[in-house]
């Protein structure tokens, strides 16, 4: 199977710089039963043209299980879809970050690109490619490979020769390839689990969440299994109204919850000393809104995976009308938190305000790794709902969660242990505090747990 992207960029040969592959040299790369081949046919000052191909071996594929004639005789070493895809990531690692150290500026750079793919295994025809790729700003031009030349109308074929031309990021490029190649085909040569479902919101951030056909290109690249699929689209902000959560407020408070949370959080972030803070899962902006009012913080950054939120945020915290030196404060980034992104360490603090309990159990390895061994600020404040305190909510069912999209809430001792783990495996002291008036037997409704760096 062959994929080609080439350039009309003068001097159209930055293309190397931007692939990290030399146009002077063919390289090859193992990949799941198989190799991937980089060539460049074409590298001149006018038209650059780099070649992928990958030789797929058909036992390989199947080596070790294989008990039916299909299993060794199908489309899977020739159609590109999900084991292209895998030879793209192998091959483009860095590039598809987005990262030339040699030409940063380039990178940054939308160039006018053309890829061609001739065995495309689109299950929707030309017209669903134009439907995934059109509204990412590319003009897409096809036909349909027939699958008997000589036998015409012998029956329908699912393959197209499809090329893709328009002015992109080449990093913007690869990675909506990464993921629309096996969404077209709606099959993968392997077992789809969280793991991709992660990998899909690394791959679409910045495009996938706003794409009108968002549904079913999550859909389709993870095989409609529907909990990665609900957990993906969740993330997205698919039927999501972008609103503040809804949180059941304790009785006979002088002031709500949140208040009362957020004034925990910003006392915390100033005992710590902290510039530069990090809201980590920060929704709608409503923690962004208290911090923008504390001078003594330099920079702040709010993170979600959630497009929508984060638009949301934007419009609350009115960016567009603020001055430029409070403007430049305030940064908004689409990301996962499960996704270790090392552009977010040197922070002060970062603070994870009613997030952990949104998260499957098992996926807080995940955000562990991601925020105190790669973000590692000196500062964590995490803040969480005490299960015990439930039962003096006279409104909230008995064994319910107070919303809807929480996966857990955990007592004072279960968070206390996990609070105590976490800082012991990462270097940090931990300190776990009351949030709101203390029920002499139920303890505090909010739990809130400050860890500090320990000082090499």
């Amino acid at each position: 199977m062959l994929l080609t992207i080439s350039t009309t960029h003068r001097p159209a040969t930055d293309l190397g710089f931007l692939l990290h592959k030399h146009p002077e040299r063919a390289q090859s790369f193992p990949i799941s039963a198989g190799t991937a081949h980089v060539f460049y046919p074409r590298a001149t000052e006018d038209e650059c043209t780099v070649a992928l191909l990958a030789e797929i071996d058909p036992i390989a594929l199947v080596r070790g299980g294989a008990t039916t004639l299909t299993q060794y005789v199908n489309d899977r070493p020739y159609a590109a879809g999900s084991q292209l895809a895998v030879a793209l990531r192998t091959v483009f690692t860095t590039a598809m970050t987005g990262r030339c150290d040699a030409r940063p500026e380039l990178a940054e750079q939308r160039i006018p690109l053309s890829v061609r793919v001739p065995s495309l295994c689109s299950r929707g025809g030309i017209e669903l490619v134009r439907q995934f790729f059109e509204p990412l700003g590319w003009h897409v031009e096809g036909e349909e490979v027939p699958l008997d030349a000589q036998i015409p109308g012998w029956a329908e074929s699912r393959y197209v020769d499809a090329t893709l031309t328009g002015e992109l990021r080449l990093a913007d490029a690869l990675r909506q390839l990464y993921v629309l190649l096996p969404a077209l085909d709606g099959s993968k040569h392997y077992w789809v689990g969280q793991d991709e479902a992660d990998k899909l919101l690394r791959a679409g951030e910045g495009w996938l969440a706003g794409h009108p056909e968002r549904e079913s290109i999550t859909r389709r690249y993870l095989e409609h299994r529907r909990t990665y699929v609900n957990y993906a689209l969740e993330r997205l902000g698919v039927d999501d109204e972008a609103e503040e959560p809804r949180v059941t407020e304790a009785p006979e408070q002088p002031e709500s919850l949140a208040k009362q949370r957020q004034g925990s959080v910003l006392a915390a972030l100033r005992a710590a000393g902290a510039q530069r803070v990090l809201d980590l899962g920060c929704g709608g902006g409503a923690l962004l809104r208290v911090l923008m009012q504390e001078p003594s913080f330099t920079e702040i950054v709010g993170l979600d995976v959630s497009a929508k939120a984060l638009d949301v945020a934007e419009r609350r915290l009115k960016l567009d009308r603020l001055p430029d030196r409070q403007r430049d404060r305030i940064k908004l980034r689409q990301s996962a938190l499960t996704y270790a992104d090392p552009s977010l360490s040197g922070y002060d603090a970062a603070v994870l305000m009613e997030v952990i309990e949104h998260l499957d159990e098992e996926r807080l390895p995940a955000l562990e790794h991601a925020v105190f061994a790669v973000a590692r600020p000196r500062t964590v404040i995490v803040t969480t709902p005490n299960s015990e305190y439930n039962v003096r909510f006279e409104s909230l069912p008995a064994n319910t969660f107070r919303h809807a999209d929480h996966r857990f809430e955990w007592t004072r001792e279960q968070f206390g242990r996990w609070a105590a783990e976490v800082a012991g495996r990462n270097g940090y002291v931990v300190r776990q505090l009351p949030v709101g008036a203390e029920d002499p037997e139920v303890g505090a409704p909010t739990q809130l747990a400050v860890f500090t760096e320990v000082a090499a």
